[in-house]
């Protein structure tokens, strides 16, 4: 088993003893969203930890979205709720990269890039950029907010 998802269930253990809710509804959605992702496909397989990390990125980026929308539809107490739960789930997962960090990241695959080609990328060699950037923040940056950052780098 996976140090995510033991984690997870410690968490449950304690948020049950501390009669706290929102934390128990949360971790028992995550180790549920673990759980399916075990079984899906032809055959059941334990995830390791990056995959759990995935899915657990997965599930915040779902809150922020709904949070979004909420806000968006005047609901604010919804959204609410699901940045608590977001927030309660990004504790799981490692430390995110502030936008500076991904900003130096995407300049140094864009250099390299460049320095491989010999010429500045364009936008035509987006994906090669962001081929190069995507496993180095997995887990810890957004690929919304990297893909920005490479287009603007390419201008």
């Amino acid at each position: 088993m996976a140090a995510i998802k033991d984690r997870l269930k410690q968490e449950l253990v304690a948020a049950l003893k501390a009669h706290d809710d929102v934390r128990k509804s949360t971790v028992r959605m995550a180790l549920a969203a673990i759980a399916n992702e075990e079984v899906a496909g032809k055959t059941a397989k334990e995830l390791t930890e990056a995959e759990e990390q995935a899915v657990l990125t997965r599930e915040v980026s779902k809150r922020k979205d709904s949070a979004e929308a909420y806000t968006g539809g005047n609901r604010p107490e919804l959204a609410e709720k699901e940045l608590a739960e977001a927030a309660i789930l990004a504790e799981f997962l490692p430390e995110q990269l502030t936008e500076a960090q991904l900003a130096a990241i995407v300049d140094e695959e864009v250099a390299a890039v460049a320095a491989t080609l010999g010429a500045q990328p364009t936008m035509r060699q987006m994906g090669l950029v962001m081929k190069a950037v995507t496993p180095r923040i997995t887990g810890r940056g957004d690929g919304k907010t990297v893909a920005a950052l490479v287009k603007a780098a390419l201008g």
